[in-house]
């Protein structure tokens, strides 16, 4: 096991551990975690030179032997068609090895496939049946995966992922998306139990070691349909990990979700602009949800709204912005005000103007000034809550911006969006068919800072009750 615990870089030698576990799903990279990272990705870019087409996702983990700290290394899936990489944790479960079940019950599916392929469909009966039969053995195989993918936590406690999964709704995959299907209950995703973290946490545990933390990063080339940066530091996904991860974590002293403080003093700087009987203005700070999430406890925008506007049918979420997203939003205070407002959204009576940093200066961008960004977005199955460019399964978003000037911070640019569509700014902004730079702060398609400048400046509307014509602003505080 020697050959897969990694000692931690000289200047590391001074770096004291983190009195908690990564909170893997939103966390700041311990130095630690950096300084392995860093010690590695000379020479991950010179033994696969094929992450300049395809990039993958690796991890570090640093843990504490015997011995002292060490660190192990990982990458997701597959890379460079193997499982088995010399200095790299192996799989939980090798669908590679030759004398395996797996390959044995998949080289009888291939040979299906191929008696299917030589009688053509002139037996019709023999086809169907041929057919029933390579089924059956498809998802008894994929079953028998699922089930032999048995994933630790620090407890020495076992649990398979139809028992992780049983509770969950798998993601759908593109066909699926393509074919209209419905997720479904209880079944795992394809590649559950391959990602970075859950093999390291599982070699972790299986030899002993007690994990200190963690972090994963990109390497290689980004794929097209969504945003990764080289070298960048990545949360684990939602849909395939989260469900894994909540079982292995169980027993370590783990950091609290760091989004939950934030949300509770963001609530306290909620500030009304307009109320009355139908309506309130207020400016949203960066940190706060619009409405519940999933965290009990967690602060939202309604959750305060019916604390300062006590009513017995409102206040009603009319639009949401992002919880990162600050700026002006508008509630209704009771249905008919809702049904009014919700009307102008979708009519596109209203109009929003939103103000934001991006990354890179203005003579980098190699756009024009003005102009308009058109790239169909729909949820990444995989990965949630992030959004992927999909010209096959997108919805149509677009968005006319202008960049107004360079700041110290980073360029400032002024949205319009012509429709609404999950994170359409965001994704607007860092993919290279966009603005080709991601908005300062965002911790999703860029880089972290001390908060999202994304802002929205401006938000117009017709009063429900009365036909005004209203219009509020609010400056953006960079």
């Amino acid at each position: 096991m020697k050959n897969f615990l990694h000692r931690l870089p000289l200047d590391s030698k001074y770096v004291s551990s983190p009195l908690r576990f990564t909170y893997p799903f939103c966390y700041e990279p311990h130095d630690l975690c950096v300084s392995a990272a860093e010690s590695i990705k000379d020479d991950i870019r010179e033994r696969f030179p094929s992450l300049t087409k395809s990039g993958k996702m690796f991890g570090v983990l640093v843990v504490r032997t015997h011995d002292g700290l060490f660190f192990l290394k990982a990458f997701s899936g597959i890379l460079e068609g193997r499982y088995h990489h010399e200095g790299f944790v192996p799989p939980v479960l090798d669908l590679q090895d030759e004398n395996g079940y797996f390959r044995k019950e998949e080289s009888e599916i291939s040979a299906l496939n191929e008696k299917i392929r030589l009688i053509g469909e002139d037996d019709v009966t023999e086809i169907g049946r041929l057919r029933e039969e390579r089924k059956r053995k498809s998802q008894n195989l994929q079953n028998w995966v699922f089930e032999h993918f048995e994933m630790m936590n620090s407890r020495g406690e076992k649990k398979n992922l139809l028992e992780i999964f049983r509770d969950r709704k798998a993601p759908l995959t593109e066909d699926q998306y393509r074919n209209k299907e419905k997720c479904v209950v209880g079944v795992p995703p394809g590649g559950a139990g391959e990602c970075c973290a859950p093999k390291l946490l599982q070699f972790a545990y299986a030899n002993g070691y007690t994990p200190v933390c963690m972090a994963e990063f990109w390497m290689g080339a980004s794929p097209k349909d969504v945003i990764r940066v080289e070298g960048d530091y990545y949360p684990s996904c939602n849909s395939k990990c989260k469900p894994i991860l909540e079982h292995m974590l169980e027993g370590l002293y783990v950091d609290e979700n760091p989004l939950i403080e934030r949300s509770r003093k963001a609530a306290e700087k909620i500030k009304v602009l307009y109320s009355d009987n139908d309506v309130a203005v207020i400016d949203k700070p960066s940190g706060l949800l619009s409405v519940p999430g999933k965290e009990d406890g967690v602060p939202s925008v309604l959750s305060v709204a019916r604390t300062l506007f006590p009513s017995a049918d409102g206040p009603i979420i009319v639009h949401r912005l992002d919880m990162d997203t600050s700026g002006v939003m508008v509630l209704a205070m009771n249905m008919s005000a809702y049904q009014s407002l919700q009307r102008q959204f979708v009519t596109h009576v209203t109009r929003k103007v939103y103000h934001a940093l991006l990354e890179r200066d203005v003579a980098l961008l190699d756009k024009p000034v003005k102009g308009t960004i058109t790239l169909p977005l729909c949820p990444n199955p995989f990965d949630r809550p992030r959004q992927m460019v999909s010209y096959e399964h997108g919805k149509r978003a677009t968005t006319k911006y202008e960049v107004l000037r360079d700041t110290a911070k980073g360029v400032l640019v002024e949205y319009v969006p012509e429709t609404g569509r999950t994170h359409q700014l965001r994704v607007h902004s860092a993919h290279a068919d966009g603005m080709g730079s991601p908005i300062v702060g965002d911790i999703l398609y860029g880089h972290h800072s001390d908060r999202l400048y994304l802002h929205a400046a401006e938000l117009s509307f017709v009063h429900p009750a009365t036909g005004e014509h209203m219009c509020f602003r609010s400056e953006e505080d960079w």
